[in-house]
């Protein structure tokens, strides 16, 4: 019989580039490109950042943990609480997004030094 596990334990949702996000200095860095979703619990572990790019070409996408942006709702956009430097020298992809399971969660963690999550757990 063949394994009925799920192949992957966090999906993406794609938000069509609507969410702002800024630096925590109020400059302009992209948009929230999708949120990693866990398939069990329903709760967004990451948010997948788009920035750079012109007309759609040369885009580069960032997953971040949640953790790391906070939400202005008086200018309706997210605000990334780390430095931009820090951000663009991070885990990205402009083309083949990797798959996104435990071990490259926990790569993102480690390079923003944040506590990773076990997603197995949820």
């Amino acid at each position: 019989m063949a394994d009925d596990a799920p192949t992957q334990i966090l999906v993406q949702s794609n938000l069509g580039e609507t969410m702002k996000v800024d630096s925590r200095d109020g400059d302009h860095l992209g948009a929230v490109h999708a949120f990693m979703v866990h398939k069990a619990s329903g709760r967004a572990t990451h948010a997948v950042l788009s920035l750079g790019g012109f007309l759609g070409m040369g885009k580069s996408f960032y997953p971040l943990p949640f953790a790391l942006l906070q939400f202005d709702s008086v200018r309706d956009r997210y605000v990334v609480t780390i430095d931009r430097r820090l951000l663009e020298g991070g885990p990205s992809w402009a083309n083949n997004a990797p798959i996104f399971d435990q071990a490259y969660a926990d790569r993102v963690a480690s390079y923003y030094q944040v506590r990773g999550e076990n997603l197995a757990a949820e």
